[in-house]
């Protein structure tokens, strides 16, 4: 391709990246306004309550975001097909999957909250707390589903601009509410949890609103007609994502679960390691979105250099964004450390482990664009499979270094996230060469 259709290729893949890297860099402020709010109550229980049971709520929300991924890949090759009606069927049997899990969720929701709650083990009074916002913030379900699935479609017609403004909609409504119900109305955990779930069905609202005149061009008939292929295409979708990312949270959780092993000083810095990582994931997740939406786009056009330029260019960004963050670990790692914690032992340890920190970042950027690319290719039983590769690469090498303690977690972490894109990178140069893509 000539150096002009090169340059249109990074225009597109930028406007699509620094829209999703605003959007996500934008995400904790509602954490922190919930915790402002909670945390000016007269007991740290009500804050506990709060933290245990959104990080319930959280997780299972995170489970089901196969939904957003797998319409992702298969709009976005429908409409590089310039098959709209296509698209839009994949949508609509994408609703149906989230409304009938959302039903499950729902019918479901005591057995889970106490498995969920009798694993943590918190005390009688954060667990009530949290009960109490669980109990609420559960019937934000079929909204926050549905919502993964039109988000999906969104990305997939690099409507990008739309996650945005959804995301201030319900920044903004939760900010609002949070106060009305927490500090005037007195409702305390209850309050939060209330102003979370309109708020997410108002962000469902407007997203329904946007996708709608492009909607009503459409045959619903014939849209909303059962179809064997799609329902069974997306169900095997689905199931790799969600037995992928059971698996990256399986070791998320061990790592939390292992480092309490060692004591509270650890727990805390390995929190505070992990929370900066995520200020770059940020930025590698805006370039994955993006990926996943040109390359499925360039799939169903059969356009194998677009797809393959799209993938470097793509991978490009994403490297100097991971490395760009490990110099910055590496010049003002401690500075921002000390920002987060004032406590001597705390912030001794994480500046005496952010070495560990800075080598992930080198790595890690690899996976999280591989894993857009893969999206986009809807080849989820390889994003699967090398999932668990990297699962089983990170207990090895913890079962090697477990007399490392901490530095053995670490270092398993690393080679977990250098797996992931390792994998992935080699399947894809061996499939291209092969002219399998």
């Amino acid at each position: 391709m000539n150096i002009v259709t090169q340059l249109q290729q990074q225009r597109k893949l930028l406007a699509l990246a620094l829209p999703m890297i605003f959007s996500n860099i934008t995400t904790p402020l509602l954490g922190l306004v919930d915790t402002a709010v909670i945390g000016h109550l007269e007991h740290a229980y009500y804050l506990g309550g709060i933290a245990v049971g959104s990080m319930v709520v959280s997780i299972m929300f995170w489970l089901t975001g196969f939904l957003r991924m797998s319409t992702t890949g298969v709009v976005s090759q429908a409409l590089g097909e310039n098959n709209p009606p296509l698209a839009w069927s994949y949508v609509f049997h994408s609703l149906g999957l989230a409304l009938t899990i959302s039903l499950i969720m729902l019918l479901t929701q005591s057995p889970l909250s106490n498995l969920a709650f009798g694993l943590i083990g918190a005390s009688e009074q954060v667990t009530t707390f949290a009960q109490v916002y669980f109990d609420i913030r559960i019937f934000s379900t079929p909204a926050v589903l549905a919502n993964l699935v039109i988000l999906g479609y969104l990305v997939a017609s690099r409507q990008i601009k739309w996650l945005v403004y959804q995301l201030l909609c319900i920044n903004i409504i939760n900010i609002v509410l949070d106060i009305i119900f927490v500090v005037y109305f007195e409702w305390g955990v209850a309050g939060a949890a209330s102003a979370s779930v309109i708020a997410d069905y108002c962000g469902l609202v407007l997203v329904i609103a946007v996708v709608y005149p492009a909607l009503k061009s459409q045959n619903i008939g014939q849209l909303v007609h059962f179809n064997y292929a799609i329902l069974q295409r997306l169900f095997r979708l689905n199931r790799d994502i969600f037995v992928r990312s059971l698996a990256l949270q399986l070791c998320l959780a061990f790592i939390t679960a292992t480092g309490a092993g060692f004591g509270d000083v650890y727990v805390a810095a390995n929190a505070i390691l992990l929370n900066l990582f995520m200020l770059a994931s940020y930025g590698l997740d805006g370039f994955a979105y993006a990926a996943e939406s040109l390359v499925g786009f360039a799939k169903g056009q059969r356009d194998r250099h677009k797809l393959h330029q799209t993938v470097c260019q793509s991978a490009g960004w994403c490297a100097v964004v991971g490395l760009s963050f490990a110099i910055a670990l590496w010049l003002w790692g401690s500075t921002w450390i000390g920002w987060l914690t004032d406590i001597a032992g705390v912030r001794d340890l994480a500046v005496q482990y952010l070495p560990w920190l800075i080598a992930v970042s080198c790595v890690a950027w690899l996976s999280f664009i591989m894993d857009g690319v893969y999206v986009g290719l809807t080849l989820s039983h390889v994003m699967r499979n090398s999932m668990l590769v990297a699962c089983a690469v990170f207990f090895s090498l913890w079962y090697v270094a477990a007399d490392w303690h901490n530095d053995g977690l670490w270092l398993a972490f690393c080679g977990f996230m250098l797996a992931r894109g390792l994998t992935l990178t080699g399947h894809y140069m061996l499939s291209y060469r092969q002219a399998k893509l």
